[in-house]
Formats: C-alpha cells, sequence, structure tokens
C-alpha cells in the first residue's frame, strides 16, 4: 500500500499551542478588559470583502494593495480580498449598516488578517491584531482617548518598559498640501540621488521616501523640511491640544518629525509605540487620524482615528504565562468507580469548580496527573469508598486526607474552595482538613 503523505502547514501560518497560545490569550484577555473600562464596543467583521474596499481605502499604489493583498475571484466573477487590516472593513460597516445616527462610536475588534509576504520573526502571512477606532468623533480628546488606552494596555501587558510612543502632526488638509509640495521641491532638487523606489514614490507617493530604509535616500530625507514650517494655527492648535491630554493624563511620549502616513486622507495625530526588544520591526502598536478616509468610501466626511496591534508580537513581550490551574481532579479506581466518577465530575462543573479526571494508569500516576495539573483537591473513589458511600478527599498542597459522603462531596469541596480563597486573601491559617470538612 503507497504511503500517504501528511498535509503540511502553509509557509508563513502557524499553529498556536501551550505556553505560546497561553501568551496569545493573556493579550485578548487583557485587550478585553482594559477596552471595556473605555466604554468601547465590541464588533466582528467579515474575513473578507470586496476588493475596491481596500483598494480605495488603503491605496493602490502601496506595498499592501499592490504586491501583499490575497485577493481571488469567488465563483459569481465578483473580485474578493482577504481582509488585510481592520480600518477599511470598518469603516464600509460604518457607511453600509447606517451607523452614522450612533457617533461618535467607539468600537474595537480583533481577529486573523491575511498579507502576503516574507515571513520573519513575529510575522506571518496569517497573524492576528486588536483594533481600535472612534468614528465620528474630530475632537484631539478622541486622539488623547486611543493613546491612554493603549498605553494602559502595555501597562497592563506588563511590557511597558522600554516602549517610547512616537508621536507626530501632519496636520490639516491646507499643511499637508504645503509640506508635499515643499517635499517634492526637495526631491526633486536631488532625483539623481534617489533610490529606484522612491523614485517612483515621487511619483505617486513622496512622504513615503522620509521613511525609506535605503541608504541612497536617508541623507535626502534626513535633510528634508520639517512639516512645522508649514502647520495652520489650526493644526498647530490640535497637535498642542493632543500632547497637553497626554501629559493630564502621565501618559510620556515624544515627538518623531519623521513619522508619516503616505496616504492623502491622513491628518493630524500619527503615532507608535516602539520598543528596542524586537529587533529592526520594533513597532508594537500603531495608528493616527483619516479623517479623509469614509469619504475615500463614497460617504460624508467623517472624522475618524484609530490604531492596531500585532498579537504575535505583544505576545512575544510578555513574561512567562503561568500554566492554567484547576481546582480538582476525580481519581477514580476501577470500573464501577469511573461510572460514577463522571457523574461526579459533571457535578462538580455544573457548580463552576474546574474538574479534570485521572482515568489512566495506576494510582501513582494518577495522582501524579493531579500534582502536574496544579489542582488543588484529589477526589479519590474506589470499590471501598463506593461500597461505604464515601469520597478520599485529598488535600495537594499539604498531603492531608478526610472521608466526605459521596452525595455531599460537591458541596463541600465547593466550601472547601470558598475558605482557601477568603484566607489567601487575608493570609489567614487554615484549621486541618479533616476538621474543615467535619464542620462544612
Amino acid at each position: 500500500m503507497a504511503r500517504i503523505e501528511t498535509p503540511k502547514r502553509v509557509r508563513g501560518t502557524q499553529d498556536i499551542f501551550g505556553d505560546e497560545q497561553r501568551r496569545f490569550a493573556q493579550v485578548l484577555a487583557t485587550f478585553e478588559h482594559v477596552h471595556g473600562l473605555y466604554a468601547f464596543q465590541r464588533l466582528d467583521l467579515p474575513v473578507f470583502e470586496d476588493t475596491q474596499v481596500f483598494a480605495r481605502s488603503i491605496g493602490e499604489t502601496t506595498d499592501v494593495v499592490s504586491k501583499e493583498m490575497y485577493t481571488f475571484p469567488d465563483r459569481g466573477g465578483d473580485l474578493l480580498t482577504l481582509r488585510p487590516e481592520f480600518t477599511a472593513g470598518i469603516a464600509r460597516a460604518y457607511l453600509t449598516e447606517g451607523w452614522q445616527q450612533y457617533a461618535p462610536l467607539k468600537l474595537v475588534t480583533s481577529g486573523a488578517v491575511f498579507r502576503y509576504e516574507r515571513p520573519q520573526k513575529g510575522r506571518y502571512r496569517q497573524f492576528h491584531q486588536i483594533d481600535a477606532e472612534i468614528l465620528g468623533a474630530p475632537e484631539p480628546a478622541a486622539d488623547v482617548e486611543l493613546l491612554v488606552m493603549a498605553d494602559q494596555l502595555l501597562r497592563k501587558l506588563g511590557i511597558s518598559e522600554g516602549v517610547t510612543l512616537q508621536l507626530n502632526t501632519l496636520g490639516d488638509a491646507a499643511t499637508r498640501d504645503a509640506w508635499r509640495d515643499a517635499l517634492v521641491a526637495h526631491f526633486e532638487a536631488h532625483r539623481d540621488q534617489l533610490s529606484e523606489d522612491s523614485l517612483v514614490r515621487l511619483e505617486k507617493n513622496p512622504l513615503r521616501i522620509l521613511d525609506s530604509k535605503d541608504p541612497r535616500d536617508r541623507p535626502i530625507a534626513d535633510a528634508a523640511p520639517d512639516i512645522d514650517a508649514y502647520l495652520t494655527p489650526e493644526a498647530r492648535a490640535f497637535f498642542e491640544a493632543v500632547t497637553a491630554g497626554l501629559d493630564a493624563a502621565g501618559v510620556a511620549w515624544t515627538r518623531n518629525a519623521r513619522l508619516v502616513r503616505g496616504l492623502d486622507y491622513y491628518r493630524h495625530t500619527a503615532f507608535e509605540f516602539v520598543t528596542d526588544r524586537l529587533g529592526s520591526q520594533g513597532t508594537v502598536l500603531a495608528g493616527g487620524r483619516y479623517d479623509g478616509l469614509i469619504e475615500s468610501l463614497g460617504g460624508p466626511a467623517t472624522a475618524g482615528v484609530g490604531w492596531a496591534a500585532g498579537v504575535e508580537r505583544l505576545a512575544m513581550l510578555l513574561d512567562e504565562p503561568e500554566k492554567p490551574v484547576i481546582d480538582a481532579v476525580v481519581v477514580p479506581m476501577g470500573a464501577a468507580a469511573e461510572l460514577r466518577a463522571t457523574g461526579l465530575v459533571a457535578e462538580l462543573r455544573r457548580m463552576d469548580i474546574a474538574t479534570d479526571m485521572a482515568f489512566r494508569g495506576n494510582m501513582k500516576r494518577r495522582m501524579a496527573k493531579a500534582n502536574d495539573q496544579g489542582a488543588s483537591y484529589a477526589l479519590i473513589l474506589g470499590d471501598d469508598e463506593l461500597a461505604n458511600g464515601q469520597v478520599q478527599v485529598k488535600a495537594l498542597t499539604t498531603g492531608e486526607q478526610a472521608k466526605v459522603p459521596l452525595d455531599t462531596v460537591a458541596q463541600s469541596l465547593s466550601d472547601l474552595l470558598f475558605e482557601d480563597e477568603i484566607a489567601e486573601d487575608h493570609g489567614e491559617r487554615l484549621p486541618p482538613l479533616a476538621q474543615r470538612l467535619t464542620t462544612a
């Protein structure tokens, strides 16, 4: 018989398990907790959209659209794209679902996104993001709220040390137009020294030359005019309001005048939280204000600001996660005991007691399983216990054992766990197990 070849995992994807998955889950759980403190609402979006959603919002000249999107025709001939990011889909939903009536609208989402790029440390072709947006709020306070929330998220995850908030302004439309003209004139004067990629950007997206990594471009980009000389009074006041808000909230920031966003609909605040712990790819969370995005999708002029962060990259910065622990392991010995233990396990779980059953190996191996899982108690049930209608309760932290009636063991265990929690919170010493079970 011919050997059947096992399918391989697709390059650039990952199977998330064990400690890696626990880190991943910790990022998502912390995100859910923090955004709840800020009264953001959760939404979930389709994994794929009409390709025009991304082509028009991200920009057809960007690398994401021209090189990295997973685009395919469906059976009906429609051109669809797996989402490479969330903001465009959120903007589309805001328009098509008529959510303008709820503005200002504070939204969060998370999930898988897809980009065809070279896989590298912390970067995959299917990866995961958390995302936060405020739509319909033109005030600087919206930018401040998102930045403070991002800062609190990083602190709650325990990864804020060594992370710097880099902040810039892109000004309003008048500012941006004047600055763009000045940049084009500057780069045109050095056209013969620019890289091939920057020559293309000069025609289509000149601001992107400012963050070029090509050594030929760096001296020219570094000598380019700063935006500050072109800020309108309104744009300057907006940026000052954002920085004053951050100062009032106790969020440290540093100015990076070379931090840009290439697309024309970006306005005012642009920001990145950057670390030196991930090598050259140091950005862990980034975003900005995009007051012209909704218009690019055919909607009315609508303010918008948001950020996104890669779950994998945040997870890489976390300390070793604690292994999950359970409350109890039921240890049955014998077929009759195993059948009765099945009912006992179900009863315990219905009482919200985290429980597992050790049903393989000798007693020593089963007890070792209970210890490995970090259980507080083992409930031992054999033929003798069944005959007497009892269960042996063993406290795994102290080694104490005591017998409890089988029909009341679930409630007795619930009482023990509650007492343990109270004693831990108050630093109290508990009586012996047998005494506790007698008085329960």
